[in-house]
């Protein structure tokens, strides 16, 4: 099983959302590192931190896990569609997307401002510089760890 942390602005989609429709897909990631992650090394069962982005405050908003892996994004097909991709054939789709499920929310957000004073996560790619933009960022067990732990200190799990 591996870890990862996934962002989204809570203004289009956020945990409150997943959580009522139970299990969604994770669409419109346009971003080739992102979608690399996506494709090639997300698999079923893995943990996954939902990030709220773009908010106040930004930070750590609950669990969801992978039970789909990666599939081609079929909204790069419609022209119509706002992730639509003239690039992108169904022989050779370009962007990917994975289904989550809803897991647990936390109380509070674990915010950003926190999450930088956590040692263990001094070498993640959620803090370090240039992957502000990143929307999917594989975590090492000691970061999931890390925030799971700092989560349940401040009763928020």
């Amino acid at each position: 099983m591996a870890y990862w942390l996934m962002k989204s602005n809570p203004k289009y989609f956020g945990i409150a959302d997943l959580q009522r429709l139970g299990t969604e897909c994770w669409d419109g990631v346009r971003n080739y590192r992102a979608r690399n992650f996506m494709r090639d090394d997300m698999r079923v069962g893995d943990q996954v931190i939902f990030y709220h982005s773009s908010a106040r405050p930004s930070g750590a908003a609950g669990i969801m896990s992978v039970v789909r892996a990666g599939y081609p994004d079929p909204s790069q097909f419609h022209p119509e569609h706002r992730h639509y991709d003239p690039l992108a054939t169904e022989e050779q789709p370009r962007w990917y997307m994975v289904d989550l499920r809803f897991e647990q929310a936390f109380t509070e957000i674990l915010p950003l401002s926190e999450l930088k004073f956590i040692p263990a996560l001094d070498d993640s790619l959620l803090l370090k510089k240039g992957c502000e933009q990143l929307t999917v960022i594989p975590l090492e067990p000691k970061h999931w760890q890390a925030i799971m732990n700092t989560a349940e200190s401040l009763d928020i799990l």
